[in-house]
């Protein structure tokens, strides 16, 4: 997380509202990024459970894992949102000190 105001103190060359708006801009990429890399991975892990499932026992397990898969990608949006906002709140600069 600390990288994150490294990289934008790099980026703004000094000033305050652009070390801001990098900050924000570098955590948001990076959540989205996490995001999409574990969503797909969910979606894969739904998807071979389930194959796996229908060879042992043919149970009409289709019809619930769409649902399944949406309570996963919340629950994930949620926790990466926290992170992001942590993040976000570990990283922005009030005052000209740092930057």
């Amino acid at each position: 997380m600390l990288r994150i105001g490294i990289a934008a103190s790099k980026m703004s060359k000094g000033s305050l509202l652009s070390y801001n708006l990098c900050v924000i801009l570098i955590a948001s990429l990076l959540s989205l990024l996490i995001f999409f890399i574990c969503g797909f991975s969910i979606l894969l892990i739904v998807f071979l459970v389930s194959l796996i499932l229908d060879v042992i026992k043919p149970v009409d397990f289709h019809a619930g894992w769409v649902h399944m898969f949406k309570i996963c990608l919340a629950i994930l949006g949620t926790v990466v949102g926290i992170f992001n906002l942590i993040a976000i709140f570990k990283n922005i600069q009030f005052t000209k000190s740092k930057i």
